[in-house]
């Protein structure tokens, strides 16, 4: 292969990266913000859940039909459609003055929201070199972090010294600025195999909603993204119960971003040297550690702690299982394996984010942390026997040659 063909760093590749960037950043400015907004207008903690679930769900029933029509129509329709959804969501946001209207609007954020990230993420695979697949999407990744290392802080900060109308408003202006940027992506076609060329692994069934081959890492993603819905959306309040400086939980995004970048370097390298155990294991215990220190949290320090922790756990296994999906599916297949894998993170932080309302009004904050250990421990083992029965697998194979 030639070394045109291994670069990473192409004009398309950085502008999906800085796309990509205003995306999460907008995304991330309202992720900590829209709970207290919702406090605001005088709901509780269930429809604080609510508010925050239904967008994933909304996302996840997009998705599929994402995922299909990135595959047969191609990348830019789908993508630049998404995006427009997404920002005039956005600005809707300014106006959402009652929880009806609130919910509405965020059912159609989460519908761009499902056509532009799964659109993102299919783009930015296409344009990766597959033997550096798992380093690229790391790269691509870190677009996320660089947002999340001060979106929710510069959320948290704004809402101190202007109104929540304003600040939606920002972020829709930052969705807009992603929009123009994207019309100057050069697109590639969607990689359909002839019909005279099609075979038993590359045939389409005609109610195609999932990418069969990518299950076994949207599975796992989605035991470990229901953490991420816990932290999301219930971390901020939680500190503030405890009496953590508002500060604290700004330190917390930073640090956590901070260390999710460190890892996306270093895990993106290793997947492609080495396999995905080598970093989903470790991966995933730390993460499972991170949990255990946020349901205690007797100090700001063990919430600094698990930031480190969690960062760096997270930053390991997700960049690892998207290109672990990719890598199992044929070309004209990558739509619905990011599709199936983007929709096991909506499917997660949703049923996180809504089931755990339930739980902090029974048990309090604390026992979201310690459940969310355990919905780990559960990917871990599953991940276990997933690659023993591979083993296995390949064992009987070589036996056959």
């Amino acid at each position: 292969m030639t070394e045109t063909k291994e670069k990473i760093w192409t004009k398309d590749f950085i502008l999906i990266v800085i796309v990509n960037f205003f995306i999460f950043t907008a995304f991330q400015m309202t992720l900590p913000t829209l709970p207290l907004f919702v406090q605001e207008i005088g709901a509780s903690d269930r429809w604080i859940g609510i508010v925050v679930g239904i967008f994933t769900f909304s996302a996840l029933l997009v998705r599929p039909t994402a995922g299909k029509l990135l595959d047969t129509k191609g990348r830019a329709p789908v993508f630049i459609t998404g995006l427009i959804i997404f920002v005039i969501s956005m600005f809707s946001l300014a106006v959402s003055y009652t929880i009806t209207i609130l919910l509405l609007v965020r059912i159609m954020q989460g519908a761009g929201w499902g056509l532009s990230s799964t659109s993102s993420g299919t783009i930015a695979t296409d344009l990766v070199p597959r033997k550096r697949r798992g380093e690229g999407l790391g790269y691509y990744g870190l677009s996320g972090n660089i947002a999340l290392a001060f979106g929710p802080a510069l959320g948290l900060f704004l809402t101190d010294h202007i109104s929540f109308t304003m600040l939606f408003s920002i972020c829709g202006g930052l969705g807009f600025i992603a929009l123009i940027l994207a019309s100057n992506i050069k697109y590639k076609k969607a990689d359909t195999p002839d019909q005279s060329q099609k075979t038993k692994d590359t045939y389409v069934p005609r109610f195609d909603i999932v990418e069969k081959r990518a299950l076994p890492a949207a599975s796992l993603l989605f035991f470990i993204t229901v953490t991420f819905g816990g932290i999301a959306t219930f971390l901020p309040v939680y500190t503030f119960e405890k009496g953590f400086d508002s500060q604290y939980i700004q330190f917390y995004f930073m640090i956590y971003a901070a260390f999710l970048m460190l890892s996306r370097i270093i895990a993106g390298r290793l997947y492609d040297k080495k396999g995905i155990a080598v970093v989903f294991i470790p991966g995933s215990i730390t993460i499972i550690i991170a949990m255990i220190m946020l349901g205690f949290l007797p100090s700001p320090s063990y919430l600094f702690i698990a930031a480190a922790l969690y960062g760096f756990g997270f930053g390991c296994v997700q960049p690892a299982l998207q290109a672990w999906a990719v890598n199992r599916v044929e070309n004209n297949r990558r739509g619905m394996a990011n599709a199936t894998y983007f929709s096991a993170f909506d499917l997660g932080v949703g049923f996180g984010a809504m089931s755990y309302g339930f739980v902090a009004e029974a048990f309090g904050y604390s026992t979201i942390y310690f459940t969310s250990a355990v919905s780990v421990t559960i990917a871990l083992i599953l991940f276990l026997v997933m690659m023993n029965r591979y083993k296995k697998e390949d064992r009987l194979n070589a036996n056959r040659v």
